[in-house]
């Protein structure tokens, strides 16, 4: 016996012309007609140009008493400018002391005091004054000291006071 039926045929038949109608009907669109598309000219632009400044010649708080007037009281003016010479009328590393010398694992600091009280935190490299900081010992610190340019290097060492 076999199990097949005539309408079976047919309907696969059918079944394939539609799916060909379906494929025809699905295609793509046809393309719109082209647009002519005419460019506008960019219009001018006006630039303001900003007027020049220029610093007013007098002070607006001049006259007024307004201006603020920094009182020492025996402290250094922080707004003059600060300079460390060195040589015989600035700051020569004889005239300073080790205060205090600060270590971590991995380096360390000096801490020096100026005849004027100002301190100084210096690592080795750093120039203070006439010398140069060449090694910080448990208790002292060694500097390179220059008289004058062109002369031989000192070696001058200070050593931390301990009470």
């Amino acid at each position: 016996m076999s199990d097949r039926r005539p309408g079976r045929a047919i309907e696969a038949a059918m079944l394939l012309s539609v799916a060909g109608v379906l494929a025809a009907a699905c295609g793509t669109p046809p393309a719109p007609p082209p647009v002519a598309v005419t460019p506008i000219p960019p219009r001018p632009v006006a630039v303001a140009r900003p007027a020049p400044v220029t610093p007013p010649d007098v002070n607006p708080l001049e006259g007024s008493g307004d201006i603020p007037k920094y009182e020492a009281n025996g402290r250094r003016d922080p707004f003059e400018v600060y300079q460390v010479r060195g040589g015989s009328d600035g700051l020569t590393i004889a005239s300073t002391r080790l205060t205090g010398i600060v270590r971590n694992s991995g380096s360390a600091l000096a801490l020096l005091e100026a005849p004027d009280g100002i301190g100084y935190i210096l690592r080795p490299g750093d120039t203070l004054g006439d010398g140069r900081l060449m090694d910080i010992g448990l208790d002292n610190v060694v500097f390179a000291v220059t008289a004058k340019p062109g002369a031989p290097t000192t070696r001058v060492v200070l050593r931390l006071l301990t009470n």
